[in-house]
């Protein structure tokens, strides 16, 4: 019987040759590193937070768009509102339907209504709408 020699693999002899070497990675002590410098701001920026709150009371079909007033929503407190604090330029809205932020380019908010821009769909009866209002004053 004649003896078969196994297949060379694609490796032999040739990964040794082929191999990259990593440089040992050295540890340090922490010591050695400086801290990064202390910087006391001079000034604060302080934020705040407005949260208006509008459970729909009936369908509303966006296909036309739709505009929802002030003094539909109610604050953190559970108190109506009659206009919504607007923080321009230093600061930003945000609008979650059924606790689903909302992109910018879907709505408007005004200190007196909520513009939702027209979209091939229904709010239904029941769903929450929150506005959050964050602005930032520097102190």
């Amino acid at each position: 019987m004649k003896k078969i020699n196994p297949p060379k693999s694609i490796c032999d002899g040739c990964c040794e040759e082929n191999r990259f070497n990593w440089h040992r990675i050295k540890a340090i002590d922490e010591s050695s590193i400086p801290p990064p410098p202390v910087v006391i701001p001079s000034r604060t920026i302080i934020p705040t937070i407005n949260r208006y709150f509008y459970i729909v009371t009936e369908d509303i079909d966006l296909t036309n768009g739709v505009t929802l007033l002030a003094n539909l929503f109610s604050d953190d407190n559970g108190d109506p509102v009659t206009e919504f604090k607007i923080f321009n330029p230093n600061g930003y809205d945000n609008l979650y339907i059924n606790g689903v932020m909302q992109e910018s380019g879907a709505y408007k908010v005004t200190p007196n209504s909520l513009i939702l821009n027209p979209f091939n769909t229904t709010i239904f009866d029941g769903t929450p709408i929150i506005i959050e209002s964050l602005g930032f004053q520097l102190m």
